[in-house]
């Protein structure tokens, strides 16, 4: 099964900006993955080319990095996901520039169920806190969109009770400010 999955965002900073986003993924001062509420991204040293990682039950090798521009990781699990996830920062005008997201990938044996039914959701909501984390800290207002149930439920059912819950817009810029201006 084919899975082209798209996500995006225009930031009101320039490209210089939400570029350094990207290039803080997996670091300490890690600016654009939602790590308040989902497993941290690894990667086992600083991001570069052939630095290896993964968040939770996903791994995956940075297949290309163009710093401040453009970051490619090839999936190496779960089995059955054949592809990449990107994310790419793409000017669009005086200093409003688009963040996306993409993955492209062929799924195949269990994958074809579990992509749907557990993955495809839990992504989606990981990715729309990513965009929300990144205008957070640009120091835009957030924009969050709601977990659906299903996926409140997931998290329920994966963490043994223990998952965290969705931050709110103020506790994301309180959390972004508090943490940025170390």
């Amino acid at each position: 099964m084919k899975v082209v999955n798209v996500h995006q965002r225009e930031l009101s900073a320039n490209e210089e900006r939400v570029g350094a986003l990207i290039d803080s993924l997996s670091s300490e001062d890690d600016r654009l993955w939602p790590t308040h509420s989902w497993p941290r991204m690894k990667l086992d040293g600083p991001l570069r080319m052939g630095a290896s990682g993964g968040h939770g039950p996903i791994g995956y090798v940075v297949a290309a990095y163009k710093p401040g521009k453009y970051i490619q990781f090839q999936f190496t699990r779960p089995k059955g996901f054949n592809g990449f996830h990107s994310f790419q920062s793409e000017e669009c005008g005086k200093s409003v520039t688009l963040l996306r997201h993409t993955i492209e990938m062929t799924v195949h044996g269990s994958a074809v169920l579990t992509w749907p039914l557990i993955t495809l959701p839990l992504h989606d909501a990981l990715l729309e806190d990513a965009l929300a984390t990144a205008q957070a800290s640009l120091g835009m207002t957030p924009q969050i969109r709601k977990w659906p149930l299903w996926v409140k439920w997931l998290r329920w059912v994966m963490s043994g009770g223990k998952a965290s819950s969705q931050m709110s817009a103020d506790n994301l810029i309180q959390r972004s400010s508090k943490n940025h201006s170390r």
